[in-house]
């Protein structure tokens, strides 16, 4: 179906901003075939159906609008006290400066333009490749936008268990910075990698990450979004399992004027886990907070799980956004799914639109969805407060319990203990106005 004109042009405009990358013949191949499927669907608008609760007018806009640069000194930076290999991103360029060599055993790590430009390369498998069977049946332009257009990020292969997690660190250091990333991720047959992320990127950010975990592999990764309040972001997971492998991955975000997070996971082996979780405290208080999780999971195999856990903690007008699909393909017997999504509004002038879906096309399944609104359960908070506990302390405790039931998805117990510290001093913050 051909794009309506008024989408043609947005699109047109956006395109004329950017130039396509150099590379090997294969890396421009793929490069030249994201470029015509952003042109065949054209960039997103309200008028979409994924995109009518959250307006991409500024993440497709020719120039990225302004954020101001907030610097947090009253904390330690997330995962500092964890033994990782750190690799920086400025305003999403690579800095080599500032980050550890990238040599770690039992994982290949390189920038994606120098994997770019290699004749032959095993990035050629996942590069692009899963992305574009992501456009199917929901069309994702800005995800094919990364691939054709990003020229910096990281292709890593693990071969074996990563001697330590891997963290990337975004930096924010420009007020109109524009950051496309693009990450391709390999994980082989028994091995295992974990991937750290944290911190704003730039005033806008546009990355994809593609996954591709082999049989009996496993992928965990735990990101951050957070406290660079103006920014504004447009991210996409896109990730293929194998036979018995894992795929669990966790986000927790504060505040920002617009965030969207995409996952479209594909389980393609038998007896193959993927979770997905995530975490959203949004406060607007002085500034718009806008955020949406949009999941697409894809039971091809099986004897396959999945879970979608998504909670969010709204307040003085922040909006919340959930949009989560589980599709079973014919054959794909034995699968068990669940998906929940909840928000707690704790004003009238929050909000939380939900979309959760179930489409079953095999009869031996387990498959449930379920999304919930509502306010502070007066009971509990009357029952603390009976027991002496001050009602804003008495609150704070009632949140974290909401928001635990996400954070328990982290494999990691010492990770979970850090994103639950994270979250008290958020609340804190809060509380001191």
């Amino acid at each position: 179906m051909a794009v309506a004109q008024p989408k043609q042009d947005l699109t047109e405009t956006r395109l004329a901003t950017l130039d396509l990358p150099q590379g090997a013949g294969w890396a421009r191949e793929a490069r030249e075939a994201a470029l015509a499927r952003v042109r065949d669907m054209g960039l997103p608008t309200r008028r979409d159906e994924y995109w009518k609760y959250t307006d991409p007018a500024s993440l497709t806009q020719p120039a990225p609008p302004r954020a101001a640069l907030f610097e947090a000194t009253d904390e330690a930076p997330l995962f500092s006290e964890i033994d990782r290999l750190r690799i920086v991103f400025v305003d999403g360029v690579f800095d080599p400066d500032q980050s550890d060599d990238l040599s770690l055993a039992g994982v290949e790590i390189e920038r994606l333009s120098d994997a770019l430009n290699k004749d032959i390369h095993w990035a050629r498998d996942v590069f692009g490749t899963l992305e574009a069977a992501g456009q199917t049946p929901v069309a994702r332009p800005l995800a094919a936008l990364s691939t054709a257009f990003a020229t910096d990020g990281l292709v890593i292969r693990a071969t074996g268990m990563a001697a330590k997690p891997i963290s990337f660190v975004y930096l924010h250091r420009s007020e109109t910075s524009d950051a496309m990333l693009h990450h391709v991720v390999r994980v082989e047959e028994g091995a295992e990698l974990t991937i750290l992320e944290n911190g704003p990127a730039a005033a806008r950010f546009m990355k994809t990450m593609e996954i591709s975990v082999a049989d009996r592999g496993a992928f965990h990764h735990i990101r951050a979004q957070g406290r660079d309040h103006e920014r504004r972001a447009a991210t996409h997971m896109f990730a293929r399992l194998g036979e018995e492998s894992a795929y669990k991955s966790f986000t927790l975000t504060v505040n920002g004027i617009l965030t969207r997070n995409e996952h479209v996971i594909e389980l393609t082996g038998d007896d193959a886990i993927a979770h997905v979780a995530g975490a959203a405290m949004g406060d607007g208080k002085t500034i718009a907070c806008h955020h949406d999780d949009t999941v697409f999971v894809t039971h091809d195999a099986v004897n396959c799980e999945s879970r979608q856990v998504f909670k969010k903690v709204l307040r003085n007008g922040a909006e919340g956004v959930f949009q989560g699909k589980i599709l079973v393909k014919p054959g794909a017997q034995k699968t068990d799914g669940y998906q929940i999504s909840q928000a707690l509004l704790l004003d009238e002038e929050a909000s939380f639109q939900a979309k959760p879906e179930l489409e079953i096309y095999a009869d031996d399944v387990k498959c449930s969805h379920g999304s919930t609104t509502g306010a502070i359960d007066e009971t509990a908070l009357f029952y603390l407060r009976a027991r002496g506990v001050p009602r804003e302390t008495a609150t704070d405790l009632l949140v974290l319990a909401f928001i635990d039931e996400a954070i328990q998805e982290i494999e990691d117990a010492g990770l979970q203990d850090e994103i639950r510290t994270r979250l008290q001093l958020w609340l804190e913050r809060r509380r001191r106005g």
